[in-house]
Protein backbone atom coordinates (compact mmCIF):
# COMPACT_ATOMS: atom_id res chain seq x y z
CA UNK A 1 0.00 0.00 0.00
CA UNK A 2 1.52 3.68 -0.92
CA UNK A 3 1.04 6.19 1.12
CA UNK A 4 -0.98 9.46 0.18
CA UNK A 5 -0.42 13.16 0.21
CA UNK A 6 -1.75 15.46 2.81
CA UNK A 7 -2.90 17.18 -0.19
CA UNK A 8 -4.75 13.33 -1.47
CA UNK A 9 -6.18 13.48 2.23
CA UNK A 10 -8.21 17.26 1.93
CA UNK A 11 -9.11 15.99 -1.47
CA UNK A 12 -10.79 12.82 -0.33
CA UNK A 13 -12.52 14.34 3.25
CA UNK A 14 -13.70 17.45 0.95
CA UNK A 15 -15.38 14.96 -1.52
CA UNK A 16 -16.99 12.55 1.25
CA UNK A 17 -18.07 16.32 2.90
CA UNK A 18 -16.38 14.77 6.15
CA UNK A 19 -15.23 17.16 9.00
CA UNK A 20 -11.43 15.78 10.17
CA UNK A 21 -13.11 14.41 13.11
CA UNK A 22 -15.49 12.35 10.68
CA UNK A 23 -12.05 10.99 9.04
CA UNK A 24 -10.51 9.76 12.83
CA UNK A 25 -13.49 8.20 13.63
CA UNK A 26 -14.02 6.65 10.43
CA UNK A 27 -10.00 5.47 10.31
CA UNK A 28 -9.50 5.30 14.26
CA UNK A 29 -7.24 7.41 14.83
CA UNK A 30 -6.80 10.81 16.97
CA UNK A 31 -8.13 14.01 15.68
CA UNK A 32 -4.77 15.39 16.24
CA UNK A 33 -2.96 12.70 14.46
CA UNK A 34 -5.68 14.38 11.41
CA UNK A 35 -5.25 17.56 12.07
CA UNK A 36 -1.35 17.41 12.14
CA UNK A 37 -1.17 15.33 9.09
CA UNK A 38 -3.49 18.04 7.26
CA UNK A 39 -1.85 20.95 8.63
CA UNK A 40 1.73 19.54 7.89
CA UNK A 41 2.87 19.27 11.43
CA UNK A 42 3.99 15.43 11.18
CA UNK A 43 3.35 12.54 8.86
CA UNK A 44 1.21 9.80 10.73
CA UNK A 45 3.14 6.81 11.45
CA UNK A 46 2.41 4.14 8.77
CA UNK A 47 0.22 2.04 10.57
CA UNK A 48 -2.18 5.65 11.21
CA UNK A 49 -1.60 6.56 7.76
CA UNK A 50 -3.04 3.12 6.20
CA UNK A 51 -5.75 3.20 8.19
CA UNK A 52 -7.16 6.60 6.89
CA UNK A 53 -6.53 5.71 3.57
CA UNK A 54 -8.11 2.40 4.33
CA UNK A 55 -11.14 4.10 5.71
CA UNK A 56 -11.52 6.55 2.50
CA UNK A 57 -11.43 3.31 0.35
CA UNK A 58 -13.83 1.95 2.10
CA UNK A 59 -16.12 4.69 1.56
CA UNK A 60 -15.43 4.28 -2.29
CA UNK A 61 -12.12 6.99 -2.23
CA UNK A 62 -9.41 5.67 -5.17
CA UNK A 63 -5.95 7.02 -4.84
CA UNK A 64 -4.02 7.98 -8.22
CA UNK A 65 -0.70 7.45 -7.75
CA UNK A 66 1.88 10.65 -9.17
CA UNK A 67 1.81 9.75 -12.66
CA UNK A 68 3.44 12.57 -14.41
CA UNK A 69 0.40 14.17 -14.57
CA UNK A 70 0.31 14.59 -10.96
CA UNK A 71 -1.31 12.52 -8.05
CA UNK A 72 -4.91 12.66 -7.16
CA UNK A 73 -8.61 10.98 -5.70
CA UNK A 74 -11.57 9.99 -7.10
CA UNK A 75 -14.84 8.10 -6.43
CA UNK A 76 -15.04 4.28 -7.72
CA UNK A 77 -18.27 4.07 -6.05
CA UNK A 78 -20.89 5.63 -4.12
CA UNK A 79 -19.66 7.05 -1.01
CA UNK A 80 -21.04 6.24 2.40
CA UNK A 81 -20.00 8.28 5.59
CA UNK A 82 -19.11 7.50 8.93
CA UNK A 83 -22.64 7.72 10.42
CA UNK A 84 -23.97 5.29 7.51
CA UNK A 85 -21.41 2.55 8.75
Amino acid sequence: MSSISVEQCRAARAMLGWSQGELAEASAVSKTTVVDFERGIRTPHRNNLGAIRRAFELAGISFIPENGGGAGVRFEKPATGPRDA
